[in-house]
């Protein structure tokens, strides 16, 4: 690990660029997540004053939870679309550019929320909870794809891990700005929920100063000076020669290709496998029980007889587990590699929800059992963010080739808010059912998830997209046998290459 560490330390441009597009990318999701949980009193206060003022009408209390329940999941609606637009975006405008162009759609949000509680008006905390969802839906393409292309080969899945220490870092300042010393009070509140404004206009004054990424530079425009300039501001005067053939390549070997579409993607049967890695793992990432492990933590931590009011300062600490881990996991992931920290991740995970269920199921007859149940909370979060949360975020830029790639993190952005979204809805429908039985649903998910990773997905570190690309055809050619040839099935005909390495 000192060995990789020292090669990044090597690169202050690389450090610079994993900070600057981390505040304004993936930092804005993990703040949305989280924010939302301690003003929840204030805005239904809101609520219920704009309908008496405006219509002197006073809304019943489900009628209250369902504004406010709309309010919390209209940021997935966001997101959706922000997902669903970024891959054109992206390969039209360059990574830099959308992420650039990105930020002031999380100005304009924070303005009003900034401006919600003066105005009396509810519906401009929705609107503005609308436009966080389309800027993380967009951050969260154009920041990954960024990081990673700007990152040398050796150091891709150090530097991915930040894409989701960003994220656990935005769920944690969410929760420490919401406790009531900060901004979580009935006059602070808006500050709160209008921080991402500047965390978006840091990155805006930032982010030009840093170059755009060189494999879009040369793949997607064809400008190789261009290309080598921005490699030498990244990695300083060091030999890249080597990633610069890596890259000529893959152009190559893309010649005339265009960017696929999603649909093109979809009927590609050259990457069929790369695909069907991509719908496993995001949709398990937010169908693995993570978000139902954070709910019951708080009956949990009620139970081992933590007082209600110290509730927010527990939950701090479940954030920080996250927070913490995911560090670790930048630190060990180069030598560990990311196939063996998925699969061991989700393993583990299902261990641990066996006998949180079991703890759970005995809290009542074990005066000490709720104190195992906390610990088994922990070590959940520390089996999650050491393993999938880190390698999910960068893995369609890297199992899938340039002109995949915007696809690629189209449908997984679209599985991530549509699983987001649809367990905000269906998880209290889950829990008033089956209680904390629950958590055997989300055990087969990491099941499938970890098997299917264990002998279905080759390891990615220190390899190339094309290299990738002819592991996963080694590993599933009716054969078996190992193939000199990457085919790739383009859309309008078959394209075979000779591939020398």
């Amino acid at each position: 690990m000192p060995q990789y560490l020292t090669l990044l330390l090597d690169c202050p441009t690389v450090i610079a660029a994993i900070f600057i597009s981390g505040i304004g990318g993936t930092f804005q999701y993990g703040f949305c997540v989280s924010v939302m949980t301690s003003p929840s009193d204030f805005i239904k206060e809101l609520v219920n004053k704009t309908c008496l003022q405006r219509y002197s009408v006073s809304l019943d209390p489900w009628q209250v939870s369902l504004i406010w329940s709309f309010t919390v999941s209209i940021f997935c609606i966001g997101g959706l679309l922000g997902s669903l637009v970024a891959g054109p975006l992206i390969s039209k405008y360059g990574r830099k550019q959308c992420l650039l162009l990105n930020n002031f759609v999380a100005i304009f949000g924070a303005v009003l929320m900034l401006l919600s509680q003066k105005a009396m008006s509810f519906e401009m905390i929705m609107v503005g909870r609308l436009l966080y969802g389309i800027n993380a839906g967009v951050s969260l393409s154009a920041h990954t794809m960024y990081l990673i292309e700007c990152a040398p080969k050796r150091l891709r899945g150090m530097v991915g891990v930040t894409i989701a220490t960003f994220i656990s870092l935005g769920k944690f300042c969410g929760q420490l700005l919401g406790i009531s010393e900060l901004l979580g009070t009935e006059d602070r509140w808006p500050w709160l929920l209008g921080f991402n404004g500047f965390t978006a206009l840091l990155q805006l004054v930032t982010l030009p100063f840093l170059p755009e990424s060189p494999s879009f530079l040369l793949l997607d425009r064809g400008d190789r000076p261009a290309c080598e300039k921005a490699l030498k501001r990244l990695w300083g005067n060091k030999d890249y020669s080597k990633e610069v053939d890596e890259m000529m390549k893959e152009k190559a070997a893309l010649q005339s290709v265009r960017s696929h579409s999603v649909m093109e993607l979809i009927q590609n049967q050259s990457v069929r496998w790369q695909l069907l890695t991509i719908i496993v793992v995001f949709t398990t990432v937010q169908l693995c029980g993570i978000n139902a492990v954070y709910f019951y933590s708080f009956d949990v931590f009620r139970a081992a007889g933590i007082q209600e009011q110290q509730l927010r300062y527990a939950a701090l600490g479940t954030g920080m587990c996250e927070l913490s881990t995911s560090i670790a996991c930048f630190m060990i992931i180069e030598s560990t590699g990311k196939k063996v920290l998925l699969f061991r991740g989700y393993m583990a995970m299902c261990a641990t929800l066996v006998l949180l269920t079991i703890t759970l199921y005995l809290q009542t007859q074990v005066s000490w059992m709720p104190y195992c149940s906390m610990v088994l909370i922990f070590m959940f979060i520390f089996f999650f963010a050491s393993g999938p949360a880190g390698v999910t975020a960068p893995l369609p830029g890297e199992i899938f080739t340039q002109s995949f790639k915007s696809a690629g993190y189209t449908i997984a952005c679209t599985l991530n808010w549509t699983g987001l979204f649809v367990l905000g809805m269906l998880f209290p429908v889950l829990v008033e059912n089956l209680d904390y039985f629950c958590f055997l649903i989300f055990l087969i998910f990491c099941a499938i998830c970890g098997l299917y990773v264990r002998f279905n997905v080759p390891e990615t570190k220190n390899r190339t997209a094309l290299e990738i690309t002819t592991e996963f055809e080694k590993m599933h050619c009716k054969s078996g046998e190992s193939k000199k040839k990457t085919t790739e099935q383009e859309f309008s005909g078959i394209t075979t290459i000779e591939t020398k390495f």
